[in-house]
């Protein structure tokens, strides 16, 4: 695959990479359910060969279990993928999440961040939430430092609003930004891409599939079965009506476009989002082997401006 160089660091990416927030298993506010921790290593694996050049976790995903199980894949891996992960989150005994950005904090997740992962130092290291809002610079200037002292060697922003990537550069260059970007939400178009694309920024967009939706796989039956620690089912209005309907008929436009090129809608879907300029990368998730081979072929494919259009004109007509 070819790779894309991103933001203002020596990190060069392929442009998609493995998320890890579904392997994180269930039993927390925002699992996927039950995962089996060797098919979530076989699927890590599996990316490595395919190409893929780059993790994507944090450190709240399955309340540090995520990052547990990225060590146990790498462990033995001769070309090693570059580790991306995040800090703002903590919980407690009880699981309970709470946002924290002050520096003692953020500096104590790197340490344990380090610790799970097994690594001397995180490749980005990103800001998950701005929140709380009023401690975004006390925890940008402390994620700085980790820098300086050779804890992480990038740092990044996720979720981040121009205003706030803007009081943050003040006190140091972000190297990127990791925002929710896909075919139902397209509002970092706006401002937000632009502003990315403008301060060189780079951008690795989650959720380009909208959490599984656009795979192709997933239908009316399937979202009524999910199981009741799937954050999906209850939290992700995009798995709800009314606009289930609406995306379950994106994603047969998806596969309707897809047949022409012998490309999954998921394809279809990630290939959308890596089409913008600002965009560096997509993060696309996988629970077991197998499911990437039906979705690395996006890195390599482009939609033509006639399918752009035909899928934008699905959109205003059926708007969500």
């Amino acid at each position: 695959m070819l790779k894309r160089k991103l933001g203002n660091s020596d990190l060069h990416v392929t442009p998609i990479g493995f998320g890890a927030w579904a392997i994180g298993g269930g039993g927390w506010a925002f699992g996927w359910g039950s995962q089996e921790d060797a098919d979530s290593i076989a699927a890590i694996r599996e990316a490595i060969d395919l190409g893929i050049n780059w993790i994507d976790t944090a450190a709240v995903y399955g309340l540090g279990h995520s990052e547990e199980v990225v060590a146990k894949a790498l462990v033995g891996v001769s070309q090693r993928p570059y580790v991306f992960t995040k800090c703002g989150r903590v919980w407690d005994e009880k699981g309970q999440i709470g946002k924290r950005l002050r520096a003692a904090s953020i500096r104590a997740e790197c340490e344990a961040s380090l610790r799970r992962l097994k690594v001397d130092v995180i490749d980005l290291y990103q800001m998950h939430w701005p929140e709380p809002d009023e401690d975004v610079e006390e925890g940008w200037q402390t994620m700085l430092k980790l820098k300086e002292e050779g804890k992480v060697r990038w740092v990044g922003v996720s979720n981040f609003s121009v205003d706030q990537m803007t009081r943050a550069s003040k006190f140091g260059p972000i190297t990127s930004l990791q925002p929710p970007y896909s075919l139902i939400r397209t509002e970092v178009e706006d401002s937000i891409l632009p502003y990315s694309l403008k301060h060189k920024i780079g951008v690795i967009a989650y959720s380009p599939m909208a959490s599984g939706l656009l795979t192709g796989k997933m239908t009316r039956e399937r979202v009524a079965a999910m199981p009741t620690d799937d954050w999906r089912k209850e939290k992700n209005r995009n798995y709800q009506e009314p606009l289930l309907t609406r995306n379950l008929a994106l994603v047969e436009k998806l596969k309707e476009i897809g047949s022409r090129h012998g490309k999954s809608p998921g394809e279809v879907a990630v290939a959308w989002v890596l089409r913008h300029t600002a965009v560096t990368g997509a993060i696309v998730g996988a629970r077991k082997p197998g499911q990437l081979k039906e979705l690395i072929g996006a890195s390599e494919y482009s939609l033509t401006p006639e399918e752009v259009n035909e899928i934008q004109e699905f959109l205003k007509a059926n708007p969500g």
